[in-house]
């Protein structure tokens, strides 16, 4: 249950019973995945389980910070498999792209929906291969054990971010949830007020700062907020100014070892992985 990584109980109620809707939904998700990545994609992750270790290749990834807690366990599961040894990388979106526009050869990328259709246009990845990872809204957290404040209407919201004594969030330029708050700051005519307190950090587990006592709120990603401990989830932002982003995973354009690439993209729409997803905060 979502309620076990550190929602307050009314929020883990409202979560659970999303999470039971978006579960019945993975089976459809898994196929339209598989559809995407075909008959030989997978075929190549059943010779892959037969290769020798010696023979393995050595993969790269760049991925979105958004997406590492599910990203990691399938690196870990995909090397004991294939016996390839994966080198991942994860920063914000921002970083990625400039890598890509470098020159950068790597087999896979995970990226916003919005980046990656900026990589499929400059012909940094294989449109075909593309698929999607999950997606995800935002959110609040507090250190643990302090009172949780009301966001519970743009209202509520409103007030609370100019009680907060500091906040932190991810550098606007750099990551899709900064880049969103910062926009939301806007709309509702606090970001002047907002600004004294604000702490942007360039990437990482923000909520790490509210943790250690460094910062009163954290706003972020669910899936970029539940790895941290000594935080609590106080809930999603209110409706009217929250964003789900899309994360979607495909393969480089020079990626040196496409069939190993192929084949992980394979693993990440087993049953388990989409389930992964789920538990790590994606949503379908």
């Amino acid at each position: 249950m979502l309620g076990g990584f550190g929602y307050n109980r009314g929020t883990a109620r409202r979560l659970d019973a999303q999470e039971a809707i978006i579960r019945e939904e993975t089976m459809n998700s898994i196929v339209i995945a598989m559809r995407r990545l075909g008959a030989a994609a997978l075929a190549s992750a059943a010779t892959l389980t037969a290769l020798p270790a010696a023979h393995a290749a050595e993969l790269h990834i760049l991925s979105a910070g958004a997406a590492k807690s599910v990203v990691a366990e399938a690196v870990l599961a995909f090397e004991k498999k294939t016996g390839a040894k994966i080198t991942a990388e994860y920063m914000p979106v921002g970083p990625i792209i400039k890598r890509l526009a470098e020159g950068a050869e790597s087999d896979l990328v995970v990226l916003s929906q919005e980046t990656m259709a900026q990589a499929s246009e400059k012909g940094w990845i294989l449109p075909p291969s593309l698929m999607q990872v999950g997606r995800v809204g935002l959110a609040v957290a507090v250190k643990e054990g302090a009172p949780a404040p009301d966001i519970s209407t743009v209202d509520a919201f409103k007030k609370t971010l100019l009680a907060a004594k500091s906040i932190v969030y991810v550098d606007p330029t750099r990551a899709s949830s900064g880049k969103h708050f910062a926009s939301v700051l806007e709309k509702l005519g606090i970001a002047a007020e907002m600004k004294p307190k604000t702490k942007i950090v360039a990437g990482g587990y923000v909520a790490e700062l509210v943790a250690k006592g460094e910062a009163e709120l954290a706003v972020h990603l669910v899936t970029e907020l539940l790895p941290v401990k000594g935080i609590t989830i106080v809930g999603p932002f209110p409706a009217e100014v929250q964003k789900f982003i899309v994360y979607q995973a495909a393969v480089g354009a020079k990626a040196p070892n496409k069939e190993y690439a192929h084949a992980f993209l394979a693993l990440l729409v087993e049953p388990e992985f989409r389930a992964l997803a789920l538990k790590k905060g994606f949503m379908n």
